[in-house]
């Protein structure tokens, strides 16, 4: 599954161009190379040696300002477009290179035009990963492919005919969404200077050709029903250190409000194979006289999870950017994770008596209540339609309070009712 997540991404590109193109009015291409500088933050003890993290970006990206669709214009005519990325992490033998395609969206910062917010999700490409021999320094990334995602604040400096200059600081992660541990992920701050350059003709003509469309206000509810297959691991342990399901079925109800914002509470169930197999097998933290063999009462209950979420999207269209955040009221098998994963390194299938597990403080009380999860979505009916019945695909990365927890696709259908104008 996580193979398809760059289709997905360069997928979720070509909708957000073609979506503006079928409008007849449509964003003026302006294309930015960026050099960025910075410090890689230590991923493990003992991490790799290593020097600045330095990289080059090329965004290709789409003006909206005079796009007459409704989400453009009331996000105030935003960019959007794809980042290219090349990032060398400061040693090449045992950090490599990056490769990243990550689909943005940026937008003016406190109602200024030289202010911009840019963030970006997308996946990335790793020539050098951990490996317990010959590279086990680097636990920063297990897996070739991995999510990546970036937040920047860019200032224009300097504005000309044909080129913005910019200068941004910002912070770029990478994981691999906890398909394969260790999982310390990459966290870079960084400095850069970029350069806008935009044909001063073209966007001439778009403003000239432009028709300023009036909106009301709208608002109107939905409902909709998601099912959900994620993949990750349980452990560094081999046996346990392979992909297994987290199926996943929600509900939510919510309101859309201007056709461009949807806000929605909602409930969900998950199952974890990885729990319910350890349960199941009486592996060694639920053997008999130990805390959680009390977990074997009902293997499948207990390897799942319930909670309840608020979520927050950005409708562009076909295109929705959402980022939610969750309570779990019932997830006990989660604690198994935290002893495995956050005591000594390397937790052996069969745990010693002296082995030091993760200790169940405040930080795993924080980890294993709140619940997170940031994603794409593609919708099969634009969304400025509002039409009753839809459909939408979707990856996302959960979390456990920032950490990552399953690496998810999922399909929904979404029912829109109690239309109004005002």
């Amino acid at each position: 599954m996580r193979q398809l997540l760059p289709y997905f991404c360069l997928f979720i590109l070509f909708s957000i161009h073609a979506q503006d193109t079928n409008t007849g009015q449509h964003g003026t291409l302006v294309i930015t190379p960026e050099v960025v500088v910075g410090v890689l933050a230590e991923a493990n003890e003992n991490f790799v040696e290593h020097g600045l993290q330095t990289g080059l970006f090329v965004n290709f990206g789409w003006e909206q300002d005079y796009n007459p669709q409704e989400w453009a214009q009331r996000l105030k005519g935003p960019k959007t477009g794809v980042s290219l990325a090349l990032s060398n992490f400061g040693n090449l033998d045992s950090l490599g290179v990056g490769l990243s395609v990550m689909p943005f969206i940026e937008f003016n910062a406190f109602r200024s035009k030289r202010l911009k917010v840019h963030s970006a999700m997308g996946v990335s490409y790793f020539n050098k990963i951990y490996d317990p021999i010959t590279n086990p320094n680097n636990k920063g990334i297990t897996t070739d492919l991995a999510w990546s995602f970036r937040i920047f604040m860019n200032y224009q400096i300097l504005s000309g005919q044909k080129i913005d200059w910019r200068a941004g600081v910002g912070y770029f992660h990478h994981s691999n969404g906890h398909t394969r541990l260790p999982n310390q992920g990459l966290n870079s701050f960084l400095l850069s200077v970029s350069a806008d350059i935009k044909d001063p003709v073209k966007t001439q003509r778009a403003k000239d050709e432009f028709v300023q469309p009036e909106f009301n206000r709208s608002i109107y509810d939905y409902v909709s029903l998601r099912t959900g297959l994620g993949m990750n691991v349980l452990g560094e342990a081999e046996v346990f250190n392979e992909n297994k399901g987290v199926y996943t079925i929600a509900g939510e109800y919510g309101k859309v409000i201007n056709n461009t914002f949807r806000l929605g509470l909602g409930f969900y169930y998950r199952h974890y194979e990885h729990y319910y197999d350890y349960i199941k097998g009486n592996e060694s933290l639920v053997q008999g006289g130990q805390e959680l063999a009390k977990l074997k009462d009902n293997a499948f209950f207990n390897a799942s999870a319930l909670g309840l979420f608020a979520t927050g999207e950005v409708l562009l269209n076909h295109i929705g950017i959402e980022a939610y955040i969750g309570a779990n009221l019932h997830k006990p098998a989660y604690q198994i994770d935290w002893q495995m994963n956050e005591g000594w390194d390397n937790t052996p299938r069969e745990i010693p008596p002296n082995w030091l597990l993760g200790e169940l403080d405040s930080s795993y009380k924080k980890k294993r209540l709140i619940s997170t999860r940031l994603g794409l979505k593609y919708y099969l009916i634009g969304t400025r339609k509002a039409p009753k019945h839809n459909i939408y695909g979707a990856f996302h990365i959960n979390s456990n309070f920032g950490q990552a927890d399953f690496t998810e696709f999922s399909l929904a259908y979404v029912y829109s009712f109690n239309f109004k104008e005002g």
